[in-house]
């Protein structure tokens, strides 16, 4: 199978021109976002990926000893949910980040527009 075969995440291509991911800034609710990682943005379910259920979000809190308000749970199912799909539109060859001035990004993007003119002009 060619290399271009394989279809690479936005990460993926970042990570793979030795770039690094950046996250957007925002002014609270950090701790949300390392429940999420924590818990695991999303869970296996049938032959792929699927968002993190509220039985599990119960499981992970029991575990960890503490309960999460209402709002907080809803949150990170919500964020689950825009995980997954964020996941499956980024595998798209000319798709962009969710929020913009990703320097990364854009290093990755012009370096994969130099192969493929070198790959043309070969």
């Amino acid at each position: 199978m060619p290399a271009d075969a394989v279809k690479l995440s936005r990460r993926e291509r970042i990570e793979r021109d030795g770039g690094e991911i950046e996250m957007p800034p925002f002014d609270e609710g950090e701790y949300l976002i390392a429940y999420l990682y924590e818990l695991g943005p999303t869970v296996a379910a049938g032959m792929g990926a699927g968002p993190v259920t509220f039985s599990e979000m119960a499981s992970w809190q029991a575990a960890r000893g503490f309960e999460l308000a209402p709002w907080e749970a809803r949150l990170l199912r919500r964020l689950s949910v825009d995980y997954l799909a964020e996941s499956h539109r980024a595998t798209q060859r000319d798709c962009r980040p969710p929020w913009s001035g990703s320097v990364a990004v854009r290093v990755s993007h012009d370096r994969a527009a130099a192969r493929a003119l070198e790959l043309f002009l070969a």
